[in-house]
């Protein structure tokens, strides 16, 4: 452990943006999009179009405080400072266990992809192998992170954008349709546009929501950035319209292409898609691409969890071991720590049933909801903060203030109603605020109030 302790600033335009990218378009696509359609129909589009318009909103937010103070441990330091060291410490924490959460369904998720090619071997070697891997990946340095990050979401948004000039080429010439145009008639066909009305639309937004989750990482980043204020800006703004062409896109193409009450029952739409125009290894490119799907977001959430935990170190609400920082720049104490929580992680997922991983993604939502409500808050305290001149200085600033922030809480809420109204994923209005209760415990237990 070297005596330097800055983060070093490694990662660049290209490594920011695929990460961004690359940490939102993942199992919300390749996996959780089937769930999402059978409850809104078609009218799934209106639902990423409108969680897309709120997360921009949130992201031009958090952007807005990044880009003038650009640090690691972001939307939780922005919290201590704008709401109060409890609010920073319950959201560092809580980003933590989000992304620890989330990471033990990816291990677990590797294996299980793995045995596609390898049946007869046992799955927890594959997990354990790719937890060790992605762990070495973040101890060497940031830019190696990001490096491999970048060739993750690569390989990702290739496969997307071949699916959907494959479904255009079905959809206007007809290709491996025998020259016919399939066209767009299965839109509104099959009960309609909007089969099961609002209620459809509106019960699909919290698996909409947690799609978007992990493109707040952009703010993580902004410690590492080698120019956060050049960066940070261009990376926020193409993320938005980038990630409407991925989702809307991809799903409009499938969902033209097959009939919507179909999707998910004859395996992935992304293999159909393939295997339409005669593509006979289509599975086992997909399962290639779904793999890495599930290594990015273990890669992202190690790389999410250290820092956060250096960020709770250096602002006195965790062990002051985890400031230490290696040679080449890596909180390393606090990478390994989070990497064996996620050793611990695999085990869990073969004690406990399947039904656990629906309960994963809800607790995930609501860790989510949280982060994003914290970064509204804090921007519209950080602006109370400035004066005419100040606000007149941002280079970068949030849509539509303070209207924007109060409408996007106000979605935000909405999302948190309907989880509660919903039975599946009521069990994480249980858990997220136990969780939390359990933090401030610990917070006046501890006597980090007293720091």
């Amino acid at each position: 452990m070297g005596g330097n302790q800055q983060l070093q600033r490694g990662l660049e335009q290209r490594h920011i943006t695929l990460m961004s990218l690359g940490a939102a378009i993942g199992v919300g696509l390749f996996l959780g999009s089937a769930t999402a359609i059978r409850l809104a129909g078609p009218a799934i589009l209106i639902s990423y179009i409108i969680g897309g318009l709120f997360i921009f909103i949130i992201m031009r937010a958090l952007g807005e405080m990044a880009v003038h103070n650009p640090v690691s441990g972001s939307f939780s330091r922005y919290a201590k400072d704008y709401l109060g060291p409890l609010a920073g410490y319950i959201t560092g924490w809580n980003y933590w266990f989000l992304w620890v959460v989330t990471c033990m369904a990816e291990i677990t998720a590797v294996g299980v992809y793995m045995q596609m090619w390898y049946p007869d071997s046992p799955s927890w070697i594959w997990a354990l192998a790719a937890l060790i891997i992605m762990t070495l990946i973040n101890l060497i340095a940031v830019k190696a992170y990001g490096e491999f990050e970048f060739w993750f979401a690569l390989i990702k948004i290739v496969a997307i954008l071949a699916m959907i000039f494959v479904g255009l080429g079905v959809i206007i010439f007809g290709l491996g349709n025998g020259g016919i145009a399939v066209g767009i008639s299965n839109l509104w066909s099959n009960g309609g546009f909007a089969p099961n009305g609002i209620t459809g639309i509106l019960m699909s937004l919290q698996m909409v929501m947690f799609a978007y989750l992990g493109v707040e990482m952009i703010g993580v980043t902004a410690g590492e950035a080698k120019n956060p204020k050049t960066i940070i800006p261009r990376a926020i703004d193409t993320v938005f319209w980038r990630i409407l062409i991925f989702y809307v896109g991809a799903l409009f193409v499938i969902m033209s292409i097959y009939p919507w009450n179909e999707i998910g029952e004859n395996g992935s739409p992304f293999v159909l898609m393939f295997e339409e125009i005669g593509i006979g290894p289509a599975a086992g490119i997909i399962n290639f691409v779904v793999l890495t799907a599930a290594l990015s977001s273990c890669n992202s959430g190690i790389f999410s969890t250290g820092r956060m935990l250096f960020n709770l170190a250096e602002q006195k609400q965790a062990s002051p071991s985890f400031k230490r920082i290696n040679g080449a720049g890596v909180p390393a104490r606090a990478v390994i720590f989070s990497a064996v929580l996620l050793l611990f992680g695999v085990l869990l997922n073969y004690l406990v049933p399947e039904k656990v991983f629906i309960w994963v993604t809800s607790i995930s939502t609501f860790g989510a909801v949280w982060t994003w409500g914290i970064i509204l808050l804090s921007q519209l305290k950080f602006r109370k903060t400035l004066s005419k001149g100040e606000v007149s200085k941002l280079t970068y600033k949030a849509l539509f203030y303070p209207l924007g922030s109060y409408l996007a809480l106000a979605f935000l809420v909405l999302v948190l109603g309907l989880m509660a109204y919903f039975p599946e994923t009521r069990i994480a209005l249980i858990v997220g605020p136990i969780w939390i209760i359990l933090l401030v415990i610990v917070y006046y237990n501890k006597g980090f109030h007293k720091q």
